[in-house]
């Protein structure tokens, strides 16, 4: 295993967790596909969970910017499922801390726990293990800009975009993989639908 782990690699792990998946799926927002990613199968294991959040933390150190201000660099992630990330980017940058936005039920926004605010001008690195169509990443940058807060990069284990990925500008973004799985947004009949192949509903 290289100290960057290949994108070779990171699939290979992928696909012998079961987080990658071929087939033919639904997600909620009624998008099919034919793959279905789902990184926390993978990110349950220990050793698994060090090598990708060590390789993103490695692809972050390669920023001279960044590696000049790492001790006092916040790791931000969205919801939780993006914390087993940032908790090990977190320690292998020795950055100064983790926390995450919530919300209580889909119709919230998202919000921080009472008691904790985002410093004024603290740089912030945003972690998720996918950006898919980026929507709570932009949310939650949105949200650390109300508070004044500097976000100076956004890291990802997986790179999966869709055709409804938002656009995060000039803002650096790291991935360990990209992965180009076929998308049937707004009602399209994708090739499974057409042959008859039931669609598998998920969740993520």
């Amino acid at each position: 295993m290289h100290l960057i782990p290949t994108e070779e690699e990171v699939v290979a792990v992928l696909r012998d967790t079961g987080a990658l998946r071929d087939g033919h799926f639904e997600y909620p927002s009624g998008m099919h596909s034919n793959e279905l990613l789902q990184v926390p199968l993978a990110m349950r294991y220990s050793k698994h969970q060090r090598m990708m959040a060590v390789g993103l933390s490695r692809l972050l150190r390669n920023n001279p910017e960044i590696r000049a201000m790492a001790a006092e660099v916040s790791i931000v992630t969205p919801m939780t499922g993006g914390l087993p990330v940032a908790y090990g980017i977190c320690e292998a940058l020795r950055a100064r801390q983790v926390y995450w936005a919530e919300r209580g039920h889909d119709a919230e926004s998202l919000r921080f726990r009472q008691f904790l605010t985002p410093v004024k001008g603290e740089p912030v690195i945003i972690v998720d293990d996918v950006l898919r169509s980026g929507a709570k990443l932009q949310e939650l940058k949105q949200l650390l800009e109300s508070f004044q807060a500097q976000v100076v990069a956004l890291a990802v284990v997986i790179y999966q975009p869709n055709p409804e990925t938002a656009s995060f500008g000039s803002l650096p973004l790291y991935y360990l993989a990209k992965l180009d799985a076929r998308y049937y947004v707004n009602g399209e009949r994708c090739d499974q639908c057409r042959r008859g192949v039931a669609a598998e509903k998920v969740w993520v």
